[in-house]
């Protein structure tokens, strides 16, 4: 692993205005509210969070569907906010998304021979053949035999699909793949083999992924840093080990408490959240954890706690986990 850098971004937000009928002013839905991250080449930083929490917001600002609000993104040092178009365009190549559901990403009146060839026609200059040798090569490299070229998505297996989808995104050679709950559609033993090819992958190409889950049991797998949102906040961030192994944030803990694990003679106490997620709209005054959180005080429903450094981890709470 280089520890090279690939992608940056400091205090990333994207707002949205929602309508509240005919004679009402429009509210502000704050689906991002600050995000700070480096990724780096050959790495994995997964995010997690219940539905809601801001993931998928930021995955469409990484890979340039939509623009941030405010704050700075950049890849190898270059502003992606402040480039022209034909800057923003290139940029764009190095940076692809696979996304939950492997069907509904592809065209079902399009051999996926095609659907693969099809990033090469719109963004590079390449004969016919060079194209058909191009999606051949990473049909073999994604595990697809040849003889799969010219059928249709509808012939496929979900695992197979995913497998198409992840080979689409490769096909501009990207540096940084976005994971948007790449597994969570599929069965669990099917899940395990996607995770290995990626993991695969990533040691061959040293791709750097952002994967988004609200699965820990499948982070736990993948991950080599975590970061953890809640409402469009990023509320704890640190290494894979740190995360699983002391947690910080209360609300990390009980995410941890919901996970899964494969023995019978582990006992774990499951922490239950009281409450419903609040609205993103009308967040609760200071931390927004608070209606759910058993360590709340007084400060808690005042202030918003900023990101502060414990040990390793940076976690945005009054009142964190001791050791």
């Amino acid at each position: 692993m280089s520890g090279e850098m690939i992608l940056q971004a400091v205090d990333l937000k994207r707002f949205y205005e929602v309508s509240r009928g005919a004679f009402k002013s429009k509210s502000v839905l704050k689906a991002l509210n600050g995000a700070t991250f480096t990724l780096e080449k050959g790495r994995t930083l997964a995010v997690v969070g219940e539905s809601g929490c801001g993931k998928s917001t930021l995955a469409r600002l990484v890979t340039m569907i939509e623009p941030p609000t405010s704050g700075a993104l950049s890849i190898r040092g270059v502003d992606i906010v402040a480039s022209d178009r034909a800057m923003r365009r290139k940029l764009k190549s190095k940076v692809q998304i696979v996304f939950q559901d492997p069907y509904g990403s592809l065209n079902p009146r399009q051999k996926i021979g095609h659907a693969l060839e099809e990033p090469l026609l719109v963004n590079r200059s390449m004969t016919k053949d060079e194209r058909r040798r191009a999606a051949l090569e990473m049909m073999d490299l994604v595990g697809l035999r040849p003889e799969l070229y010219d059928r249709y998505p509808h012939m496929f297996s979900g695992g197979q699909r995913q497998r198409i989808a992840v080979a689409r995104a490769l096909m501009l050679n990207p540096e940084v793949l976005v994971l948007d709950e790449p597994v969570s559609a599929l069965d669990v033993s099917i899940q395990a083999q996607i995770l290995n090819l990626l993991a695969d992958l990533q040691d061959r190409l040293d791709l750097a992924y952002l994967f988004i889950s609200h699965d820990l049991s499948v982070v736990k797998h993948i991950a080599d840093e975590i970061m953890v949102m809640y409402l469009g906040m990023v509320i704890e961030k640190s290494s894979r080990e740190t995360i699983f192994n002391q947690p910080r944030h209360p609300y990390t803990q009980a995410l941890l408490s919901a996970t899964p694990i494969a023995d019978p003679f582990h006992e774990k106490q499951r922490i239950v959240l009281h409450g419903e997620l609040p609205s993103p709209i009308d967040p609760p005054p200071g931390c927004f954890f608070n209606p759910r959180c058993s360590k709340a005080t007084a400060r808690c429903l005042e202030v918003f706690p900023d990101m502060r450094k414990l040990g390793e981890t940076e976690v945005a709470c009054h009142n964190p986990i001791e050791k």
